[in-house]
């Protein structure tokens, strides 16, 4: 497995989790799942709200390409990835079945999982290496649903990715977003957040397996780094 710098985000801060560090106090909302509130399935919805909706994600789109671009930088380069990864994502391009392990109660020891399956699409963004993904699941009860949506950039100057959570429901962009890059197959990604009024670290990992099969874990660590849970696996097949 290669070595991942820590990643480096605006204004020269580094998130590590090998170390411990101060952690500033953003106001966000509570993480429940890597993109998005859950709700009951509702069986009232209409086409004309499902359009609405898509108009919405891609002026959310637009506004959140414009901001990241100012977003990642640097006050020292040598802490950067020293490779293009701009195809890092290449991978998930297309459309997969998803099948989904949740972790409802977090860091409080909890062994209790929710399943969902449902699909997960991908596709890149006006001819670019960024990417939006779609994803829609619903649990086995068929009582809970995630429908969601991922935006994914890349900074060529920085040569990391960001991952911004969209809520086309709420009309809103989560502000608290992970940073990373790739080493090999496996992609790193960290962020900082708040959970249940507590100041967390967030790290999303991605395995490209093969091109059938892919792999996104969820961790939280409310320790600074020297301890990770993971809530949130997500297997994708197609």
């Amino acid at each position: 497995m290669g070595h991942f710098p820590c990643p480096t985000i605006a204004n020269g801060r580094q998130l590590c989790a090998t170390r411990g560090y101060r952690i500033s106090a953003v106001a966000v909302q509570d993480r429940a799942t890597p993109f998005a509130s859950i709700a009951p399935i509702r069986k009232d919805e209409t086409l004309m709200k499902a359009k609405m909706l898509k108009r919405l994600g891609l002026v959310v789109l637009v506004t959140v390409f414009c901001v990241s671009l100012r977003a990642q930088t640097t006050s020292d380069p040598a802490n950067l990835p020293q490779r293009d990864g701009s195809h890092d994502f290449d991978f998930l391009i297309g459309d997969w079945k998803a099948h989904v392990r949740r972790l409802p109660d977090r860091l409080n020891n909890s062994n209790v999982w929710v399943e969902y399956d449902g699909i997960s699409n991908h596709h890149k963004i006006l001819d670019s290496n960024s990417n939006f993904e779609e994803f829609d699941v619903t649990s086995a009860d068929k009582k809970l649903r995630i429908k969601a949506q991922t935006l994914r950039l890349y900074n060529p100057t920085t040569r990391q990715w960001s991952i911004y959570l969209l809520d086309v429901n709420e009309g809103t962009i989560e502000q608290a977003h992970v940073v990373g890059s790739f080493s090999g197959k496996r992609g790193e990604l960290y962020g900082e957040d708040h959970y249940k009024g507590r100041a967390i670290l967030v790290r999303y990992v991605w395995l490209n397996i093969s091109p059938k099969a892919a792999r996104m874990e969820q961790s939280f660590s409310g320790d600074g780094g020297k301890t990770w849970e993971v809530n949130w696996i997500c297997e994708l097949s197609r």
